[in-house]
């Protein structure tokens, strides 16, 4: 494989064979993209974190923790409440990973 600067190849390359690393950026990942949906919709809203705050019942520095990327207590409960007061929804989607999927075997 020819070398790369592509930062997304070598994380890849990096944790393909390493299912712990995987895992750890993975959820990395998904904290980071929480973060910045929160984010983006409250901003797009014309909403300050205390604004935001005070329509979903808790205090500002609660919305600071859930945009920041290295927060990894995101509640359902609490994404909910907070797509509600921004005229939002949250959507969960499972999707199959690269990898072979093996079939359940029915009993």
């Amino acid at each position: 494989m020819p070398q790369t600067n592509d930062a997304l190849k070598i994380i890849d390359k990096m944790t393909r064979t390493d299912s712990k690393l995987e895992a750890m950026v993975s959820q990395a990942s998904i904290n980071a993209l929480v973060a910045q949906l929160i984010y983006q919709a409250r901003t797009s809203s014309g909403l300050t974190q205390k604004q935001l705050a005070e329509l979903v019942g808790t205090k500002q520095p609660v919305i600071a923790r859930l945009e920041d990327a290295d927060y990894e207590g995101h509640s359902l409960s609490l994404l909910q409440k907070i797509a509600s007061a921004l005229n939002h929804r949250v959507v969960i989607d499972l999707i199959p990973t690269e990898r072979e999927l093996h079939p359940i075997s029915k009993c």
